[in-house]
């Protein structure tokens, strides 16, 4: 009996201590600065897709709200399924103008972003001719320092 207690408490090891030591101030200050970083470059980014020209007819904003208003005054009249199709066409027409009076500050955004983006492209290996296929303009890339490279 001695000798199963023995075998017993010689195979079981104690509990490890699941406590994960914490992470340093420094690397904390580095994964700020890696999110920072990343909110900046996606806005800038944003802001070149949001201004790209589209494809197709432009419309302005007077258009825009004379279809809502043409939309508005044919709801009342139409069908179940025309007003459900009007509904939505008229959802997506607000969008639109909204996006068309909002006013994006890209000045600003660009500063952000040459200051952040050399650090960015070594940390994460993001090439020049990557920006450049992202619509990233090559004025704003030499600003930032970022070198050209073969691709």
């Amino acid at each position: 009996m001695d000798l199963c207690n023995n075998v017993l408490m010689a195979t079981t090891s104690p509990k490890k201590s699941t406590k994960k030591p914490s992470m340093s101030d420094a690397h904390k200050a580095a994964l700020a600065t890696g999110r920072e970083e990343g909110r900046i470059v996606r806005r800038y980014l944003d802001a070149l897709d949001a201004s790209r020209p589209r494809r197709g007819r432009k419309r302005s904003p007077e258009s825009i709200a004379k279809r809502i208003a043409a939309i508005d005054a044919g709801l009342d009249d139409a069908d179940s399924l025309s007003r459900l199709h009007m509904v939505e066409e008229r959802q997506q027409l607000v969008v639109e103008q909204r996006a068309l009076t909002r006013k994006v500050d890209t000045g600003s955004l660009e500063k952000e972003f040459v200051r952040v983006a050399r650090s960015y492209s070594e940390r994460k290996g993001i090439s020049y001719s990557a920006w450049r296929k992202v619509g990233v303009q090559a004025a704003v890339l030499d600003k930032a320092k970022i070198p050209r490279t073969r691709s």
